[in-house]
């Protein structure tokens, strides 16, 4: 891989990342009567009478807001919306790029609960889902919470719950081949915010009984009173005051904090073949080779690309939203998360692809304790996550269309990505 510099970053950077490109021709008189007036007004006037003609007529059933007000950006923290916008560009760049969704990021000069709801419900006629980013907690929480309970489009805060839908299938494959039992294991999770609780949440629907989870002034238990709500929900009654007590004979260590937050004396307490995601980012709480140093048994995760088990939210919320926008739903729900992290799960089963094994430089990636969850480059990962979402919304009710068929649809995303028969005519 090239080297990244400053110079060529902010050249790459430069004049933005996204536009906007015609789906339709207006090369002529006639066309352009039928692009704007007088044959726009056929359009409006259908939708009028019927609303959900929308997804029809515009391009409402493919345009997702990347919405963010730059309080809690990547490890930069509240850096303002300004400069949160390269961030939401480069989100907006994912989806085209993994799922073919059309993305625009909306960067909001307002901050409280309610300002940050009433702007997304003001928009949301133009959109058919709402990707909320890098919003701090614990506002975040309840913004989404609002916005699903108000919108009848799908509203999903990745910093929340893409980090939890992929360790959740990182998890169910480690319980697989360890045969260790999900209602016997201990998880300790450092890092209380956003992305923490929704995964403590996650694995609570998955199973686990057993979660201890930490924050910067240590364990969350029964006896603190400087708890917020979402945090309370989570503690625990114990005698462990820190991250070091908490973690001794624990089965799995999620990492969402900041680099050195574990030690090779930690890991060394762990329990047998103990499940190490350490997910700070760009420096982990603990490097691969400190680990190694003192256990040769542990399964390790971290969200850098050039280590193995790389835990990457592209895993998730292009395939996530691809699959809910396809069959127009109201909302994404908790089975659809939870239909999202099995099939991550499953596919990590299925032999590599050649292209994948080639953009890493190895011919012996496979199933196994360092691929517990397919690699970013995997182009099917588009075909079984969207549909294992779609599938779900169709099923729970929660998808506008009138019917659904699997095999049809898995063919259609197959088509997105390896082009169809008829194309090569």
């Amino acid at each position: 891989m090239s080297e990244i510099t400053k110079e060529k970053t902010l050249e790459y950077h430069k004049n933005g990342k996204i536009g906007i490109n015609l789906t339709k021709p207006c090369d002529s008189q006639y066309e352009l009567s039928l692009a704007y007036t007088p044959g726009v007004a056929i359009p409006c006037l259908e939708i009028e009478k019927d609303e959900n003609l929308v997804f029809e007529y515009t391009n409402k059933a493919n345009l997702v807001a990347v919405v963010s007000d730059g309080t809690a950006v990547l490890g930069l923290g509240d850096i303002g919306p300004l400069a949160s916008k390269p961030v939401m560009e480069g989100k907006s760049v994912l989806f085209k790029k993994f799922a073919n969704v059309d993305a625009f990021d909306i960067e909001l000069d307002v901050h409280s609960v309610e300002e940050i709801v009433a702007t997304c419900k003001a928009i949301a006629p133009t959109f058919g889902g709402i990707n909320l980013e890098d919003i701090s907690a614990p506002r975040c929480f309840e913004i989404e919470r609002i916005l699903k309970e108000e919108l009848d489009i799908p509203v999903f805060h990745d910093d929340q719950h893409g980090t939890a839908i992929i360790t959740t299938a990182g998890l169910m494959n480690v319980l697989e081949l360890t045969g260790k039992k999900v209602e016997n294991i201990k998880i300790v999770v450092n890092g209380a915010g956003a992305a923490g609780i929704s995964c403590a949440k996650m694995y609570r629907k998955l199973g686990v009984g057993n979660i201890v989870m930490c924050d910067s002034k240590g364990v969350i238990s029964t006896s603190r009173t400087d708890l917020n709500t979402y945090k309370a929900e989570f503690a625990v009654e114990t005698e462990d005051k820190t991250l070091s007590d908490a973690i001794k004979g624990a089965d799995m260590f999620l990492g969402l904090s900041v680099a050195g937050a574990l030690n090779k004396e930690m890991v060394a307490s762990m329990a047998p073949e103990p499940v190490i995601f350490a997910l700070a980012n760009p420096t982990p709480e603990i490097l691969p080779e400190e680990i190694k140093a003192v256990r040769d048994d542990a399964i390790i995760a971290t969200g850098r690309s050039d280590y193995p088990n790389q835990t990457n939210n592209v895993l998730g919320f292009p395939f996530i939203f691809r699959g809910a926008l396809d069959v127009r739903a109201k909302k994404i729900t908790e089975g659809m998360k939870m239909a999202a992290a099995k099939a991550l799960a499953a596919l990590a089963k299925e032999p590599v692809p050649y292209y994948v094994k080639a953009a890493y430089h190895n011919d012996h990636i496979e199933y196994g304790k360092e691929h517990i969850i397919p690699l970013p480059f995997n182009k099917e990962a588009l075909i079984w996550v969207a549909s294992a979402v779609a599938k779900t919304a169709f099923e729970e009710g929660v998808a506008r269309v009138d019917s659904y068929d699997d095999e049809v649809y898995k063919e259609h995303l197959r088509c997105i990505i390896y082009g169809c028969p008829e194309d090569a005519e």
